[in-house]
């Protein structure tokens, strides 16, 4: 891995409070993802399941983690199972993790290799009563391919079908959406790689660069600080490609007078940030368009201020379309009529400002986190209005992640990131 290796008290820390919302005599298991394939013999870069990340810090394939805090040998209250390494997968595809060194990440003193795993697991299974699977319940998710923890569900229903069934989802939303201070720190590292990209491009920007190569620019960046890449498929949006959401081509050419909307951020050891920053392509924004960018930049800091403690993210999104309705009114985009006659289900503001404003962020970019549940203190969040206009052929979104604090307004992990129009014109000139 690129990354450094992580204080293992983390994932000690994660085992120790997921096991505590478990009930008597259950185990709960965790998978790692597959490497999925995309034909001949090739395959997608291998990305592990958060999951079994964020408990055990284990980043590699065919792994297994397994929960059994009542446990009649203690040695089974925390087991891995890994892939079993050898001098053939060492040549070809590089050493993989040892019994030693994966207690050295996870603090998981019992390791077995995967082949020893069913006999194990028959053990165990005739001392539980309740085994938790691992379901994904994220409110984004669309899932058509079958995953290794699917069939591993489905294998231990039907190999144990006398075992009661839990689910683990909701404890791990719960807990996942409240970061560790360790955490935190890790955020704030792919949030510092970002902002080292964000500065290359202040002075690489100029007509006729291409969105591609701007790309490259921010890829080569990434790597050379040990980032994976981007936490997220790459938005560089010049013209009016920015008012395409999810516009992820990147094959146009940049001409004089264009903004180049761009939602790009690296990761860091799984953990995402999430950057949208707006820039004049010739160096300096017009009239309007400045006017538009500084409306949306102070919708920014409004919505900023509601992410407190106590608040639900539903009634959040109400109150920011508030100030973007007001906004929208001084731009001359909406009129008095306009409101007046809006449809409660999708207010007048949306016709420029269609998304959300702020997600949970973390191990993925739209993280955990039960929405219909108050905020807490810890919690992280994106905060990144819009307003888009095809007809003036431009798009502006701007995008910050913070850190929701139990007294006060949140803390900016991306404070540091040049934001204010002015000053993104002077270092683009400088």
């Amino acid at each position: 891995m690129k990354y450094q290796q992580i204080d293992n008290t983390l994932f000690i820390k994660n085992r120790k409070n997921f096991t505590a919302k478990m009930k008597p005599h259950s185990i709960a298991v965790f998978n790692s993802n597959d490497i999925y394939p995309i034909s001949a013999d090739s395959t997608m870069p291998f990305e592990q399941h958060r999951d079994i990340f964020y408990l055990s810090g284990v980043d590699q394939e065919e792994s297994i983690l397994l929960l059994f805090p009542d446990a009649p040998k203690e040695k089974h209250k925390e087991v891995l199972f890994l892939k079993e390494t050898n001098e053939h997968i060492a040549i070809w595809e590089g050493e993989k993790l040892t019994k030693e060194r994966a207690f050295e990440i996870s603090g998981v003193k019992t390791v077995y290799w995967l082949k020893d795993m069913e006999k194990v697991l028959f053990e165990i299974m005739t001392q539980c009563e309740t085994i938790y699977i691992n379901t994904n319940e994220h409110y984004r998710s669309n899932v058509e391919t079958e995953t290794r923890e699917d069939r591993f569900t489905k294998w231990i229903k039907e190999k144990y079908p006398a075992h009661a069934v839990a689910k683990s989802n909701p404890i791990l939303q719960r807990l996942r959406s409240v970061k560790d201070p360790i955490e935190i720190d890790l955020i704030q590292k792919a949030c510092n790689i970002t902002e080292k990209g964000f500065r290359r491009l202040l002075g690489f920007v100029k007509p006729g660069v291409w969105e591609y190569n701007i790309e490259a620019e921010l890829l080569h960046e990434f790597i050379n600080n040990r980032s994976k890449g981007f936490a997220y498929s790459p938005i560089i949006a010049s013209g009016n490609n920015a008012n395409v959401l999810h516009y992820v081509e990147n094959n146009r050419q940049c001409i004089t007078g264009d903004l180049i909307l761009m939602d790009v951020a690296a990761e860091y050891a799984n953990y995402a940030s999430d950057l949208s920053r707006t820039i004049p392509v010739s160096g300096r924004y017009t009239e309007r368009q400045k006017a538009v960018y500084n409306a949306v930049l102070r919708v920014k800091n409004e919505a900023t201020k509601m992410l407190v403690p106590g608040n639900i993210w539903a009634d959040y999104h109400v109150e920011v379309g508030k100030v973007m309705t007001s906004e929208l009114l001084q731009l001359g985009l909406l009129d008095k009529a306009d409101v007046q006659n809006e449809d409660s289900d999708w207010p007048a503001y949306k016709k420029y400002f269609m998304h959300g404003t702020s997600h949970h962020m973390g191990l993925d970019t739209h993280d955990y986190g039960i929405l219909t549940e108050p905020m807490k203190a810890n919690m992280v969040f994106t905060v990144e209005p819009g307003i888009y206009i095809p007809d003036e052929g431009f798009g502006i979104r701007l995008e910050d992640d913070v850190v929701v604090q139990e007294k006060g307004e949140p803390f900016n992990l991306m404070a540091n990131i040049p934001i204010e129009a002015d000053e993104i014109e002077d270092l683009m000139n400088s």
